[in-house]
């Protein structure tokens, strides 16, 4: 049996940058043939980013997909590629585009082959657009016979898909003796387990070795962590590529096994996932958007604290601005934590008191509110009058508003519209509360960075004397499990008070998610870190009785 020398090619991608999309594949075809590399695998829609969504509607964009295979196809001289990419449907039936991965060699296209399953859960929604292959086939190069699944890497979902077998199965039956499997999976937290999980137990099932390629970036809210690996038939990890970075890798594949290359240890530690993938998703979000800097409104409690020491490691301490803006609520200790953590991790901020604007607001608003009492309405008015100013410093200034929301607030409406919800971007929309202070005492982990006082004090909003999360919020411990259960979960009412929960507590929280869903329709992006994020993976109705 003959062997391959294989590159494992994790780059990251922007969405219909054709141009830079295809140099970035060529030097890689370039790298890899000067280290004698026979094949380069790339990953799914590798030429146009994952997912173009309706751009895929646009003649010219799937002209230039098309376009920009055949343009490397002219790179492949004396090696051979897996591209994936996007093409017409050559057959008059079914839907007019097609998600295929194209194998090169010789300077031209020589296979093409379509995607099997499309799925159509969460995030995804590929039927959308493609028509699926109905076979699948086998390519031999070099004496080895490879068989080209493209799939997001869950394939234990593929029970959920109308085909009578899996996809591994019709490979190993047409004689595969490897299965190359180009992949766009996004990352959420418990991803790498389940992907260990998944790939050890399918190369073991069919007894092959399986090479997985996803690539890496953030677009929009999906974040991609590359992680690409390669495994034998016995389920061992023969080469890991790193999370969050792009990376080129290289085996030998011979007597029907990977050697064992030079793999990164993947992280395993929750809090280090997610401080790496926010951090990522930051940085990449904004170079891919061509933003520079970023402000946001800096309380003195513990979501900003965390938004300010992602921002800053993300896009460096000269580039974030924080924006101070006490009012007659807000507790000096605050100010001074907030001044504190801006001085430890050298940000320049500024101080814009309120108060004069809330009393002008007021005083305009008085025939209004004749001698009514204080309200949300006045709470929210306060919230208003920061995110004036904060857009009016983006607009002059150039620096993108981040949100400092978290996804408890979120989920319970805790939160005001054109208010604290305002953001070009929501780093922490996806992290629940108790994921926030693991998230401040990992950035602790060497040093005190994020002031202890700000990590311990009862978090507040401080938009009334005295006020506290807690007098209008199950403890945070308590709601963020019992928001897991009924979104991520998707467990109902009555579901989650066997569980132990009071029904009343139930009863009031369920009712404060499903209240809350306009307020949600008009939040910033945010970045996907959860099985189930608010977003595209959870659509929901604005107007349902629940």
């Amino acid at each position: 049996m003959s062997g391959l020398r294989i590159a494992l090619a994790q780059l990251n991608y922007k969405i219909a940058d054709f141009e830079n999309n295809t140099s970035k594949i060529a030097d890689a075809i370039f790298e890899a043939k000067q280290k004698k590399a026979d094949l380069i695998v790339f990953s799914e829609l590798s030429v146009c980013g994952y997912s173009p969504e309706d751009l895929l509607d646009y003649p010219w964009f799937v002209e230039k997909c098309e376009q920009s295979l055949e343009a490397v196809a002219m790179a492949c001289d004396g090696i051979a590629a897996i591209v994936g990419g996007v093409m017409r449907n050559p057959n008059s039936k079914g839907r007019l585009l097609q998600n295929v991965c194209c194998f090169i060699h010789d300077g031209k296209i020589k296979h093409i082959v379509p995607k099997t399953l499309l799925p159509t859960y969460d995030v995804f929604n590929e039927r959308r657009y493609f028509e699926p292959a109905q076979e699948t086939s086998i390519i031999e190069y070099k004496g080895v016979r490879i068989g080209i699944a493209i799939c997001e890497d869950l394939w234990d979902i593929y029970n959920d898909f109308e085909y009578a077998e899996h996809p591994g199965e019709n490979l190993k039956k047409q004689g595969a003796q490897i299965i190359i499997n180009p992949s766009a999976s996004p990352f959420h937290i418990g991803k790498q387990s389940l992907r260990n999980r998944v790939f050890a137990g399918q190369a073991s099932r069919f007894d092959l070795p399986v090479l997985y390629v996803n690539q890496v970036g953030t677009h929009t809210e999906l974040i991609f962590d590359g992680s690409s690996r390669a495994i034998n038939a016995n389920g061992e990890v023969a080469v890991q590529l790193p999370g969050f970075a792009e990376s080129i890798a290289y085996l030998q594949y011979e007597k029907g096994k990977f050697s064992e290359g030079e793999s990164v240890p993947l992280e395993s530690n929750d809090a280090a996932l997610l401080y790496q993938s926010l951090v990522f998703g930051i940085r990449d979000y904004f170079k891919k958007m061509g933003f520079k800097s970023a402000t946001f409104g800096a309380s003195g409690g513990i979501d900003s604290a965390v938004i300010q020491a992602l921002a800053t490691a993300a896009l460096g301490a000269e580039n974030v601005h924080p924006i101070l803006m006490p009012s007659m609520y807000s507790s000096d200790h605050s100010v001074q934590d907030a001044l504190e953590l801006s001085r430890r991790l050298d940000n320049s901020p500024i101080t814009l008191p309120i108060e004069d604007i809330y009393t002008a607001y007021m005083d305009t608003l008085k025939p209004v509110f004749m001698n009514r009492p204080f309200s949300l309405a006045e709470e929210n008015l306060q919230a208003r009058s920061r995110a004036v100013l904060l857009m009016a410093i983006s607009n002059k200034l150039g620096h993108i508003l981040l949100n400092t929301s978290n996804k408890s607030e979120m989920s319970v409406g805790y939160s005001t519209l054109y208010g604290d919800l305002c953001g070009a971007l929501s780093p922490m929309g996806d992290v629940y509360k108790t994921q926030v202070y693991a998230l401040a005492r990992y950035i602790n982990r060497h040093q005190e960075i994020i002031p202890n006082n700000i990590i311990e004090k009862a978090p507040s909003a401080e938009l009334r004397p005295g006020q506290k999360d807690q007098d209008s919020l199950p403890p945070y411990e308590v709601l963020d499990e019992l928001l897991k259960n009924y979104i991520e979960l998707r467990k109902g009412r009555d579901e989650i008070i066997t569980l132990g929960y009071e029904p009343s507590t139930v009863d009031k929280v369920l009712n404060l998610v499903n209240n809350s869903e306009y307020k949600r329709y008009q939040a910033p992006p945010i970045l996907r870190v959860s099985e189930k994020a608010f977003g595209k993976g959870r659509i929901m109705p604005l107007v349902a009785r629940y």
